[in-house]
């Protein structure tokens, strides 16, 4: 089965991140983003790849080439964003037989995917609590197939919510070009509609699942997928560091003396950490990046070339490229009264649901020393701070 890959968004509600790096392209444990959605793919049994892209194209292209593990991958260029159906029909050409879809910017658990390309046409859904916050599937009490989707009803029928992943029998690749919604948008779940009106479809219940929309759903799937790393040390590590657990330290990367990993972290190629700092937490440190002398890192994203000088501490936080942190830079990441942090997502303030978040910095950014930042703060790419400076606002 042919897997289609959507991967041409920018991500708007990810920014600063997805400033100059295409949301799916966002490091996620070892690899980017959409990667994950691949090998799931893969791992699946999907004899090709067909990866839908646009925003900063090519960055996908050169990530995968004409090959992923043994599978051929093919590319489909959306020119404009305009809605699910429209990125599924912009790779038709590349379609035959039986189809599968999922989003570039989602985690799935692979037995999952396996169970939706064997029972072909079937919907991936996910049991959720609040149901009315997603589109909701209504299924048949007496043979449990899907007889509906609705999308966010007032009134949900069932607590099974669409998670995005679809199995499509050869002849939908025909019904791909469907009118505009309310939003404005060619929606693919018209297309899931009408399967629905002419095959029986199947419910295939997630176990796991991630949309990665915004900055601390990146924290999220850090979480998931360092949580699920073996460990491996192949880079130089001092004898006098200490590392615990799940750890792995990619070849080219240093560990100095004095410095503690608890893992699950993951130190990437020709990354420096130490002397004497403290990972912990479910931390990613991206190839190339500097953690100094006496730094904490705490369940956060350190990304490629960002460096992070001496006694500084950056607490479930996401950094982009090339961040400069001065040193004593530090970064609150609790309310005193214990309440959610909230986060701008394109102009409002948004509750993150998490009790603990620190600052995302986009690419570029520099403070000076001993800056200290409030939680839940937006640093645009290039930002700056001054040495000493208390910083409670975006900028």
């Amino acid at each position: 089965m042919k897997a289609v890959v959507l991967a041409a968004g920018q991500g708007t509600r990810m920014r600063p991140l997805s400033e100059s790096v295409p949301k799916p392209m966002l490091p996620v444990a070892d690899r980017p983003l959409v990667a994950h959605t691949v090998d799931t793919a893969v791992d699946a049994g999907a004899d090709e790849i067909v990866l839908v892209i646009g925003y900063e194209g090519e960055t996908v292209r050169n990530y995968f080439g004409a090959e992923h593990r043994g599978v051929p991958v093919s590319y489909a260029v959306q020119e404009e964003q305009a809605g699910t159906a429209d990125a599924v029909n912009a790779a038709r050409d590349h379609i035959e037989g039986p189809f599968a879809v999922l989003n570039g910017d989602n985690l799935y658990d692979q037995a999952a995917i396996g169970r939706l390309f064997d029972a072909c046409p079937a919907v991936c859904a996910i049991e959720v609590d609040e149901p009315s916050n997603y589109g909701v599937l209504s299924t048949d009490g007496e043979d449990g197939l899907i007889t509906e989707i609705v999308e966010k009803p007032a009134d949900p029928p069932t607590n099974l919510a669409n998670a995005g992943a679809y199995a499509f029998p050869a002849e939908a690749r025909e019904w791909l070009t469907v009118p505009a919604s309310e939003r404005g948008e060619h929606e693919i779940t018209d297309v899931v509609a009408r399967v629905i009106d002419e095959y029986d479809v199947t419910p295939i219940t997630l176990e796991r699942w991630l949309d990665v929309g915004r900055p601390w759903e990146l924290l999220e799937a850090n979480e998931w997928k360092l949580g699920e790393v073996e460990r491996r040390i192949d880079g130089d590590v001092s004898e006098d560091a200490r590392l615990e657990g799940m750890v792995v330290v990619e070849d080219g990367a240093t560990i100095e003396p004095g410095v503690v990993i608890e893992g699950p972290a993951l130190i990437g190629a020709g990354a420096e950490v130490g002397p004497n700092a403290y990972i912990r937490g479910a931390t990613l440190v991206g190839p190339d990046a500097e953690i100094g002398h006496s730094v904490e890192i705490k369940n956060s994203v350190v990304s490629r070339g960002t460096s992070v000088s001496h006694l500084s501490y950056v607490g479930d936080s996401v950094l982009g490229r090339d961040v400069n942190f001065g040193a004593g830079t530090n970064v609150a990441n609790l309310r005193h009264d214990d309440a959610a942090i909230e986060f701008t997502v394109k102009g409002d303030r948004v509750s993150t649901g998490r009790r603990k978040f620190g600052v995302v910095a986009g690419d570029e950014v520099k403070t000076g020393i001993n800056t200290s930042l409030y939680p839940g703060l937006k640093l645009e790419g290039g930002a700056t701070t001054l040495p000493g400076e208390t910083v409670d606002r975006d900028r």
